[in-house]
């Protein structure tokens, strides 16, 4: 292979065991053509086209990394390489935002401890973790917006290592108390819409549920304005309400603070034993690298239409990119029973 070709490991090639329970197995067979066939060939064809795209530098070739695309893709192996190249030209352009995800960073921990985001201990009956905001506690004036996205990073990096996660999804409950005019001045429109069709489109996780509350009349028009921009399929799983008490939510998965039974303090540390245990592999991510020569400026700046299939994202065809799109293509046709 050439020098040019020549590309890391940051993982190795694993043998998948599952580690899921018998009822997540099932949810993941009806929900997102989960199979042990289908696992096992989509990994195969992830990895041969990893391996053999010149775009990628160093990539993580386990398991547990590859299937959250694939699980977020219902196996739809074309649509998980965008989003694995998406995802990786993402962390490496807007580095200082989406690396060194580390929580015990001074201004992590202080977020963290305020309660900015944090995850419940407590699973909902569909078995599925429930993701705590509170942007009102983040000081504008202190704290930058690449403070807010590595800290949100670290939350959604640390729960996307759990295959639990990855199959049954997420649920988010946030409280919009405190937030206000200048909350919204952080970001720039361009990169407000960056983030939100990003973070659908990128981030490999499931929105199941998503609760709002004690949203401010002054800032309402920046809520319409991020509905506008994300799918059908999102929005008609946000719900408002206009105070903690009546959201549609099992209240003990929730703190004390709103109406559950454990104090948010003890919430916050059970989460950050959490944090430590996935710390180092956090970390590991920062190694995974693209040529960044090979991508158009608008796929560096975060454009989500640059990397579409068949898309050409660099200066000459990419020629492994497109025999390899050739082969995956009708990849869910390959399943043998």
């Amino acid at each position: 292979m050439s020098r040019r070709l020549t590309k890391r490991y940051v993982t190795q090639a694993d043998e998948y065991k599952c580690s899921l329970s018998a009822e997540t197995q099932a949810i993941a067979q009806e929900q997102l053509r989960e199979t042990e066939n289908s696992r096992s060939q989509a990994l195969a064809a992830l990895r041969n086209w990893l391996e053999q795209n010149p775009k990628f530098m160093a990539i993580r070739l386990d398991s547990s990394f590859l299937l959250r695309f694939l699980r977020t893709k219902k196996y739809s192996v074309p649509m998980a390489q965008e989003a694995i190249e998406r995802y990786i030209l993402l962390r490496q352009s807007w580095g200082i935002a989406f690396n060194q995800l580390d929580y015990k960073l001074p201004v992590m921990m202080e977020l963290i401890d305020l309660g900015f985001i944090f995850v419940s201990p407590f699973k909902d009956k569909g078995g599925r973790r429930v993701v705590i905001y509170r942007p009102g506690v983040f000081d504008p004036y202190k704290y930058t917006n690449q403070d807010m996205c590595r800290v949100m990073g670290i939350c959604y990096e640390t729960l996307m290592e759990d295959e639990e996660n990855q199959v049954r999804g997420l649920v988010h409950f946030a409280d919009g108390s405190g937030v206000s005019f200048p909350h919204l001045t952080l970001f720039t429109p361009k990169e407000a819409v960056r983030i939100v069709k990003n973070g659908e489109r990128t981030i490999p996780m499931r929105h199941k549920e998503i609760y709002g509350v004690n949203v401010h009349p002054t800032i309402k028009f920046a809520l319409d304005f991020g509905m506008a921009l994300i799918s059908e399929k999102i929005r008609k799983r946000v719900k408002l309400y206009s105070a903690p008490e009546d959201v549609e939510i099992d209240k003990t998965l929730l703190p004390k603070e709103y109406g559950g039974d454990m104090p948010m303090k003890e919430m916050i540390d059970l989460w950050k034993q959490e944090l430590e245990k996935n710390r180092d592999t956090l970390l590991l991510n920062d190694k995974m690298a693209v040529r960044l020569e090979m991508y158009s400026e608008a796929a560096r700046e975060g454009a989500v239409s640059a990397l579409r299939s068949g898309a050409k994202t660099c200066a000459g065809a990419d020629a492994v990119g497109d025999a390899m799109r050739g082969l995956t293509g009708n990849f869910r046709k390959l399943e043998v029973d």
